[in-house]
């Protein structure tokens, strides 16, 4: 009995060690371990920056729609130029461009700071700089998307894309905790600056990398109507127009809880000004958690299909669902980590499929329309879902959402069907994609 129960425990040991490795498999690769490393300590600013903003906004106006406004200017930009940034992701070198961007970023945060350190910031400034943002983001996405194949190539680009989101979420945890103390102690300008000087971590990152190890794509010599052609190609190629419909659905009404979590902890957990932000970061909080291991648990998994996307957008409708009819905090809570765990596995899927089955030279522009669907659409999605909270109730915001992203995954159930010779696993083999002039 004993020796059986060593041996079953030798054997859940080396599962597990197996599935760790294949989890944080990506990390091998020594350029993408410091993409990883700098990501990790921009984000975290990132994050610091996006609480410290929305403090700063209701600082200086008390205006929600002052609020909402400048969310708008930071991300119309990315709705409307993104398909420019995947048209220089294409021509010009990944490295340098992220460089020029994330510096740019640094630059807009640091002034960002020393205008609130001084007391000379004014909400027109605000409004400028969101936009600049906009702008950096709406170049900086499709480049920074794009650029994980050329750290790791095809066969490790699944695990790290899942690995990136997990960051991002993990981030989204840490970031705004740090903010809270900081602000708390010290005020809204160390937040500011601190992000500022985080790029020079990716910075630093970015020059240690070894040009020799990119698997580096076939640049695109500039012409005339390539901004076209990219929009003509993600249509007349299946498997790419499908994916970017349900991104789209998802991104502009499933995403939206910056607007329907404040709602819903408003109305339907009611209590004074404190008690409602400390719902809404639980909230906000639990999904992120839910994500990351949503993410550990994808990474260790094989490659990326249409059928378990379809799989993901059924299962985040569903927990979409759940949050919307939960009867307390407590089951709001642990609806949100179910949403988070399906959320990360339904954009990982999305963005891996979309750089697996896209050829090189058109990876940077179909990346671009990926930023539009999932970031951009904020600028049309969020006035809906609030527009619907405030008529029909916050629940019901929530079940916009829900039917979002069912109707993603009837999407992705009819792709899977229709194109069953090409939906095994995508990330293994090529699959055929339309021609381009």
């Amino acid at each position: 009995m004993l020796t059986r129960a060593r041996h079953t425990g030798r054997v859940a040991a080396v599962t597990l060690k197996r599935h760790s490795r294949r989890t944080f498999s990506s990390l091998g690769v020594r350029n993408y371990r410091l993409y990883f490393i700098g990501q990790a300590i921009s984000l975290c600013g990132t994050w610091m920056q996006s609480l410290a903003t929305a403090m700063l906004v209701l600082h200086l106006t008390r205006s929600g729609t002052a609020l909402g406004l400048v969310m708008g200017l930071q991300f119309a930009p990315v709705l409307l130029l993104s398909p420019y940034g995947g048209v220089l992701a294409d021509r010009f070198s990944k490295r340098r461009l992220l460089a020029i961007t994330q510096s740019m970023a640094g630059l807009l945060a640091l002034t960002l700071g020393v205008l609130v350190a001084t007391g000379s910031i004014r909400l027109w400034m605000v409004y400028l700089l969101a936009f600049g943002l906009g702008i950096v983001n709406a170049i900086d996405n499709p480049v920074r998307q794009t650029f994980v194949h050329e750290l790791v190539g095809r066969k490790q680009l699944a695990n790290a894309i899942t690995l990136n989101s997990i960051i991002v979420n993990a981030s989204r945890v840490v970031g705004p905790a740090i903010a809270g103390v900081i602000i708390a102690q010290l005020g809204l300008a160390p937040c500011f600056l601190i992000n500022g000087l985080s790029f020079a971590a990716v910075l630093a990152c970015l020059a240690m990398m070894r040009g020799s190890e990119l698997a580096r794509s076939p640049r695109v010599q500039g012409a005339k109507g390539q901004l076209r052609e990219g929009f003509g190609y993600a249509w007349k190629t299946p498997i790419i127009r499908e994916v970017l419909i349900m991104m789209a659905l998802v991104g502009t009404l499933s995403y939206e809880f910056s607007v329907s979590l404040p709602l819903l902890a408003h109305v339907t957990f009611p209590g004074t000004e404190a008690v409602v932000a400390r719902n809404v970061a639980l909230l906000m909080s639990l999904m992120g958690v839910g994500a990351v291991v949503g993410g550990l648990v994808a990474a260790g998994k094989g490659g990326r299909n249409m059928r378990s996307l379809t799989i993901g957008a059924f299962g985040f409708g569903g927990a979409m669902v759940l949050l919307s009819v939960s009867p307390t905090l407590a089951w709001a809570a642990v609806a949100m980590g179910i949403v988070g765990y399906f959320s990360v596995s339904f954009t990982a899927h999305t963005n891996t499929i979309l750089q697996t089955v896209s050829t090189p030279r058109m990876r940077g522009r179909v990346m671009a329309l990926w930023a539009m669907a999932f970031i951009g659409t904020t600028v049309i999605g969020a006035p809906v879902i609030g527009w619907v909270g405030q008529q029909a109730g916050p629940r019901w915001s929530l079940i916009v959402g829900a039917v979002a992203a069912m109707a993603a995954g009837a999407v992705g159930l009819i792709s899977t069907r229709t194109h069953a010779s090409e939906v095994a696993d995508l990330t293994a083999v090529p699959v055929k994609v339309a021609k381009t002039a």
